[in-house]
């Protein structure tokens, strides 16, 4: 295979071409220029091999990057419990089945989860949220330092309860999910502290995600003032929007929702054809005024709309749980827009990403060797 081996030069030539986001990106203080040998699309520049080749040696400094990073994830933290056990009879008193369980575990979920992948592969992650002053915040906290996990900037509100899920299994089916959440707005002054202390590590950051679950930490003032201050300072946001505050997120970098959330969004009946994905991404594109549009699509794999559409397929692997492949996608999205990827590359290690935390049962983080691995069979000569 012909590898054309070059470092990556920001020259005059090359600078003009970028986006006004991607000028203040390269010309904020302390972020040097990119002279890693590249053979994938940097920045939009694609070199002579497809982005499709990458030798061992070229995965490793990509790798190596991405623990050079430093990305905040903004949103509704979740604690997520899991009772496992076996179903034998049904209960006497009312036909449900009864669950004889036989062990229990506690995972982090939503934006914690998305942090907790972006960390495992590397990077330097930071947590803005809003917990209860309760047992599942402690337990929360518990998980974020035992996976290494700052919690200094979590914001505790004894008014309301820390968002858990406790999820019910027998023989790895779901049997049912009890939740305990508050949807109501967070307090002004949580907002104020969250948006203070992003302000602070704002130029170390090289990505911020805002990750929404509905849960009422991003309102659309606190998305607005997160934007219009990254982008002024030419740092990327990534969004994973849920239903109510679906279009406050305009002028982000890559907005990633999923098909049922862009069908309900714009009020249409969606079909899983690239026809149809291509004619909704193109409305909501224009409403949003987003870099990127990311939709994915379930087993089709997934969709970018920017000045093109790029349809991506799924990764065949063994499907054992869905559950927390989407912030497996937004945050290893995140990692390859701040280490310099383009969007299609982002994507296609995201799929990766995404089908290998799909092989375990539950919201679990991405395995860096897994990933790795993954990757370089991927990318193979």
């Amino acid at each position: 295979m012909h590898l054309f081996m070059q470092n990556l030069k920001m020259d005059s030539s090359n600078y003009n071409k970028k986006s006004a986001k991607t000028k203040a990106f390269a010309a904020r203080p302390g972020k040097t220029e990119m002279t890693i040998p590249l053979l994938f699309p940097i920045f939009g520049f694609f070199h002579e091999s497809p982005a499709n080749e990458m030798d061992t040696a070229l995965l490793e400094t990509l790798f190596e990057r991405f623990g050079n990073r430093r990305i905040a994830v903004v949103g509704d933290l979740m604690l997520d419990r899991y009772i496992f056990g076996h179903v034998s009879r049904i209960s006497p008193e009312y036909p449900v089945p009864v669950v004889d369980v036989t062990h229990e575990t506690a995972r982090l979920g939503g934006a914690a989860n998305v942090a907790v992948n972006i960390h495992s592969v590397g990077a330097r992650t930071e947590l803005l949220g809003v917990t209860g002053d309760d047992a599942e915040s402690r337990a929360l906290r518990d998980l974020m330092t035992g996976h290494g996990l700052s919690t200094d900037y979590l914001y505790s509100d004894p008014a309301r309860p820390t968002t858990c899920k406790t999820r019910i299994l027998s023989q790895n089916h779901h049997i049912a999910r009890v939740d305990y959440e508050s949807r109501s707005p967070i307090p002004r002054t949580a907002e104020e502290v969250i948006a203070s202390n992003l302000s602070a590590i704002m130029d170390s950051l090289d990505a911020i995600v805002l990750q929404d679950y509905d849960k009422g930490v991003l309102s659309p003032t606190l998305i607005e003032s997160i934007i219009e201050a990254a982008s002024s300072r030419g740092v990327p946001v990534l969004v994973d929007p849920k239903q109510e505050s679906f279009f406050s997120y305009r002028g982000c970098t890559v907005f990633k929702p999923n098909l049922a959330e862009v069908a309900r969004a714009l009020g249409i009946v969606l079909e899983n054809r690239d026809e149809d994905i291509e004619k909704a991404c193109l409305e909501l594109k224009d409403r949003l005024r987003c870099d990127h549009l990311v939709v994915t699509r379930s087993e089709k794999g997934l969709t970018i709309c920017n000045d093109r559409f790029t349809h991506i397929p799924a990764t065949s692997l063994d499907v054992a749980d869905v559950s927390g492949a989407g912030d497996t996608v937004i945050g290893v999205l995140s990692l390859g827009i701040a280490a310099g990827l383009d969007i299609e590359t982002s994507a296609k290690i995201a799929n990766l990403a995404a089908a290998t935390v799909c092989q375990e049962v539950g919201a679990v983080p991405v395995d860096r060797e897994r990933f790795y691995g993954a990757c370089r069979e991927h990318f193979k000569e």
